[in-house]
């Protein structure tokens, strides 16, 4: 079971909260924001060693007022996890951790 848990409201950040506390220790979880808070939260994901999403359905910018692809939101993202020494699974990297078939 794969279960999604998304904060809009503080409520739902306190439910996350007591979630999250509870997880095992070998846990895969990924975080996201929306709009401008998009790139730096990938920064803070990865800090946190979590893994990282983004893409034009939580924001529609590269920079103010400049539209971004998803190609482009995911290539800045990937600039951003390298620059801080982490990097991208491959897809046969992501199947494996996810325990996928």
């Amino acid at each position: 079971m794969k279960p999604e848990l998304e904060v809009f409201d503080t409520g739902n950040l306190w439910f996350v909260k007591q979630m999250v506390n509870s997880l095992p220790p070998d846990s895969v979880w990924s975080s996201f924001a929306i709009s401008r808070m998009q790139m730096p939260w990938v920064a803070q994901s990865a800090l946190l060693g979590g893994n990282v999403r983004v893409g034009p359905e939580d924001n529609l910018y590269l920079s103010k007022g400049v539209y971004a692809s998803n190609e482009q939101l995911v290539e800045r993202a990937r600039t951003i996890v390298e620059a801080m020494g982490a990097r991208l699974l491959t897809p046969a990297e992501t199947r494996e951790r996810l325990r996928l078939r």
